[in-house]
């Protein structure tokens, strides 16, 4: 049995692991589970997988989860909660699946524990890339990827030779306004940008995916999971997202991971590894797929995607200016406070202003997150963006 603690759990990834784990009874365990303040889910989550510990994020959440469950077992709170189950000593592996800049340190300390993470927040990477992968390799820790287009990624490279590897290649669907004019996104609504056209996401990440930050954020996060450099990671448009990701060699070769758009199978992926094991998916058939399309990205009308070039060729902390400036900038547009272009600009003029610094430790990038927030919130309040 494999005992796993998941942080996140009552997400769309966490809640898509413990799919996975109740398909699998005889492999999985759940020994701790952390979530934010989604107590009745996670309530239902402890009464079915009996965690003996659980994170909520502050005290009244825990008081109402104690109210739900009596003495079923320990509850903790806070970013330090959630450094309990991450780094729970009963537990094999970590699923890491907090959605932002919360989930770093309780990330970086499994890993310096040495557990194995199942890696969902790749804003553990795009912050904290340097400090993570050289956690990870003083602790023996391996990093699996969830994301779809990694974990297509991982999959392409099991057997082959790094030195035979020429570029990776992460596909992106283009969002709901991938045909759409510059002046029609600019009157973009949350609702509509949380209409993804074919995953089914959280709604921070789903806006991430309609400005295609996301997919700047998985370059970064790309360059760090797999020591490759920017220049020779590619982002390709698949409007179909059946292909998750590619990898191309130096004889012109490509290899590419299909398959049907579920995030259990990823999810499966990591948790299983090295081992493959049969999933109770929908088969994929490429017959009903149809035709494959390929575009290149357009960076004038998103411009999300070549900030995030930028920040990463930038270095020091310019990848966490850049996610914190993100997040903020992301929450204002869903509480309806700034228009959707306004996402980009805020982010942009955070990076103009901000000094990144080369402090690339988790204190380091943890105190240019704070900065960055600052400053995009007020560039953003004092009208600039509004």
């Amino acid at each position: 049995m494999k005992r796993l603690a998941i942080i996140g759990s009552t997400g769309s990834i966490g809640v898509s692991t413990l799919d996975v784990v109740a398909a699998h009874p005889d492999r999985f365990e759940v020994v701790a589970l952390g979530a934010g303040g989604n107590t009745d889910l996670l309530a239902e989550q402890v009464e079915r997988f009996g965690p003996e510990l659980v994170a909520v994020k502050d005290a009244q959440a825990a008081g109402r989860l104690r109210q739900r469950i009596g003495d079923r077992c320990t509850i903790v709170a806070g970013v330090p909660g959630q450094v309990d189950v991450a780094t729970f000593d009963d537990a094999d592996m970590l699923v890491s699946a907090l959605v932002g800049a919360i989930g770093l340190q309780p990330t970086y300390e499994a890993i310096r524990a040495g557990r194995d993470v199942a890696l969902a927040n790749k804003e553990t990477l795009v912050m904290a890339g340097r400090a993570m992968t050289e956690a990870a390799a003083a602790s023996g820790a391996k990093l699996l990827p969830v994301d779809s287009e990694h974990n297509a990624i991982h999959q392409c490279l099991r057997g082959e030779d790094s030195a035979e590897v020429r570029r990776l290649w992460l596909t992106a669907s283009g969002g709901p306004f991938r045909g759409w004019p510059s002046e029609r996104i600019r009157d973009v609504t949350p609702e509509q940008a949380l209409n993804h056209p074919t995953w089914k996401m959280g709604p921070k990440i789903t806006v991430d995916s309609a400005t295609l930050m996301n997919k700047g954020l998985e370059v970064i996060e790309a360059r760090w999971l797999f020591a490759v450099p920017p220049d020779r990671i590619r982002v390709v448009v698949h409007p179909q997202s059946v292909v998750h990701s590619m990898v191309e060699f130096v004889d012109g070769s490509f290899k590419a991971q299909l398959g049907v758009t579920d995030m259990r199978h990823p999810i499966q992926y990591a948790l299983s590894w090295p081992e493959r094991w049969a999933a109770s998916l929908p088969d994929f058939d490429p017959v009903a797929a149809g035709p494959l399309e390929f575009e290149k990205p357009d960076m004038g009308r998103f411009p999300c995607l070549g900030l995030a070039y930028a920040a990463l060729e930038a270095g020091g902390t310019a990848p966490a200016v850049l996610n914190a400036a993100n997040e903020v900038a992301v929450e204002l547009f869903l509480a309806g406070r700034i228009g959707f272009m306004h996402i980009a600009a805020a982010i942009e003029a955070t990076l103009e202003t901000a000094d990144a610094g080369s402090d690339e430790t988790v204190d380091g990038v943890l105190e240019a997150d704070g900065r960055a927030r600052t400053m995009a919130r007020e560039w953003l309040e004092q009208g600039v963006g509004s």
